[in-house]
C-alpha cells in the first residue's frame, strides 16, 4: 500500500470516525472502502466482458418469427397490447 494523506471536514471525521468504531475498523479502511466503490462504479468492462455478456443473449429471445426485421414495429405494438 502507499500511504497518503486527505483532508476532510472536520464533521465528517467524526462521522467516520464513528462509524469505524461502531465496525470495529479503522478509518483508513472506510476510506478505501469508499474509494473501491467510487472506482468499480466508474470500471468500463473490457472487450472481452462485453464478447461474453453479449454471447450470453444471443438466441435468448428467439420468437419463431422470421419477419421480424421487416415487422418489427407491427410485433412491438402488439406486444403493448397485451
Amino acid at each position: 500500500m502507499v500511504r497518503t494523506q486527505i483532508q476532510l471536514p472536520e464533521q465528517d471525521l467524526a462521522e467516520l470516525r464513528r462509524l469505524a468504531a461502531e465496525e470495529g475498523v479503522s478509518v483508513s479502511e472506510l476510506v478505501r472502502r469508499g474509494v473501491k466503490h467510487v472506482l468499480e462504479g466508474k470500471r468500463r468492462p473490457s472487450r472481452e466482458e462485453l464478447w461474453e455478456r453479449a454471447m450470453e443473449v444471443v438466441g435468448k429471445y428467439r420468437s419463431g418469427k422470421s419477419d421480424v426485421a421487416q415487422r418489427h414495429d407491427d410485433y412491438l405494438a402488439e406486444a403493448y397490447e397485451k
